[in-house]
């Protein structure tokens, strides 16, 4: 499958079941995918952030990206979270997800050691230059401590096998810079499921999601109907989901996102330590928010 780098991709949890070890639920995975699918989503990211990708064994993350591969069946692509903060990791990581079968990596900025921008023009050069599929950067500098800055991302968008980036650093005015010095050539998806049509106003193509878990079906309205002219639909939808967008992010993610699939009966709501299962507080909180969508009865 060619990788069209267009619309709503959900950012994946990882279910695991509610024993001493968090083991993952194989059966929760496949129920998770078809609820993407089934929901009109345009794509799936196995093993980002969200899929709790740093507490996983090596083994885990390889048998959850075959696994999400062959759930999805080709019907949707298939991105594999691959980055670190190592670069020389990061590649064997990247080839080792290509062999799984995915049409595309998702490599995070390195976190932790704080390259400069040269630096990260090397980091993500050697990557894209060791696979064959092609690479989204990924930009989240609350979490990783280092931004890519507009010119930098234009300097990599020249690499033909680097085709977009997740801008998650909460600024417009970036998404507007890397848009102009790309000639809009680049594709760009938010990171920041608040920003979403605001982004796709200035020339976003789309979004790599945590609220389209518990709601894909809104989350990919607000693309489908901007992309189809029907502007006042997209920004009503935008503002539906803000107080589930709030809730979601109003513990560390992916806690909440758990909460509120489990709340749908998809999973159990168990995380890895240093994560803790949501709170009863955010959980009557999701729930009350899920119910004013119509995503839980009443």
């Amino acid at each position: 499958m060619s990788l069209n780098l267009e619309g709503t991709f959900t950012a994946l949890v990882t279910p695991m079941r509610d024993d001493a070890q968090r083991s993952i639920d194989w059966a929760a995975l496949e129920n998770l995918v078809e609820q993407q699918i089934a929901g009109g989503v345009d794509g799936l990211v196995a093993c980002g952030t969200t899929g709790e990708t740093s507490t996983l064994t090596h083994e885990e993350y390889l048998e959850v990206v075959r696994s999400v591969v062959r759930l999805a069946r080709g019907r949707v692509p298939v991105l594999a979270g691959s980055g670190s903060n190592d670069t020389h990791k990061t590649v064997e990581t990247s080839k080792q997800a290509q062999g799984c079968g995915v049409d595309g990596l998702l490599v995070v900025a390195p976190y932790y050691n704080k390259p400069s921008q040269p630096g990260l023009i090397a980091h993500f050069s050697a990557v894209a230059d060791a696979v064959s599929i092609p690479v989204v950067l990924y930009n989240i500098p609350g979490r990783c401590g280092v931004n890519i800055l507009p010119a930098t991302t234009a300097e990599l968008a020249k690499h033909p096998n680097i085709i977009g980036i997740k801008e998650a650093a909460g600024s417009l005015e970036q998404v507007i810079e890397i848009i102009d010095l790309t000639g809009g050539q680049f594709a760009v998806l938010s990171g920041e499921d608040a920003l979403c049509v605001p982004m796709y106003s200035i020339g976003g193509k789309g979004v790599i999601s945590v609220v389209s878990g518990p709601a894909p079906t809104r989350t990919a309205a607000l693309y489908r109907d901007y992309r189809a002219g029907r502007f006042e639909a997209a920004a009503q939808g935008q503002v539906a989901l803000h107080g589930l967008i709030k809730a979601l992010f109003s513990e560390p993610n992916p806690q909440p996102c758990k909460m509120a699939m489990h709340l749908l009966g998809v999973m159990a709501p168990a995380t890895r330590l240093p994560l803790l299962t949501c709170s009863e507080t955010v959980k009557v909180r999701l729930r009350g928010e899920m119910q004013r969508l119509g995503l839980l009865a009443e």
